[in-house]
């Protein structure tokens, strides 16, 4: 059994759309990124690299390669668990956390959380997602990113 950690964080910006846990959310800003930005996605993406020592999504999905630009994050999810099979293990669960002032997260949650254990491979049961503000602090609380554990 292997454990791993990961951590993202992106800047919102005007005139880009939201994903978050794979899952585009109706919101005035969206994640800077050269990939769609999800935040979520990448950290999983981290925490499985991590438990395998294979570095981390930047390595893997270089962020000069075309290939890449405006990629869904649910395609690296992929993609990145399949890495893990081909050296004979599996994601079992996934327990997460998204710092956000806004929007609200509750309402997407099972639609993230059904996004994440299709990408994986893995029941829905296995996949926590806890949301949380960072209470007005920093550039996540007075809402210039999205960050997750």
């Amino acid at each position: 059994m292997r454990i791993g950690v990961g951590y993202d964080i992106h800047r919102l910006i005007e005139d880009r759309p939201l994903f978050l846990g794979g899952v585009e959310i109706p919101y005035i800003k969206g994640l800077l990124g050269y990939s769609d930005g999800d935040a979520l996605l990448h950290a999983i993406c981290d925490a499985i690299l991590g438990s395998l020592a294979l570095g981390d999504i930047g390595e893997l999905f270089p962020h000069d390669d075309p290939q890449y630009k405006d990629i869904s994050s649910l395609k690296l999810l992929s993609v990145t668990a399949g890495r893990a099979r081909e050296m004979g293990y599996g994601v079992v669960n996934v327990d997460s956390v998204i710092i956000a002032e806004e929007p609200k997260i509750y309402p997407f949650k099972k639609g993230m959380v059904e996004a994440i254990a299709g990408a994986l491979g893995i029941g829905a049961d296995c996949v926590n997602i806890k949301a949380t503000t960072n209470e007005g602090v920093g550039s996540l609380g007075k809402g210039d990113a999205i960050a997750a554990y």
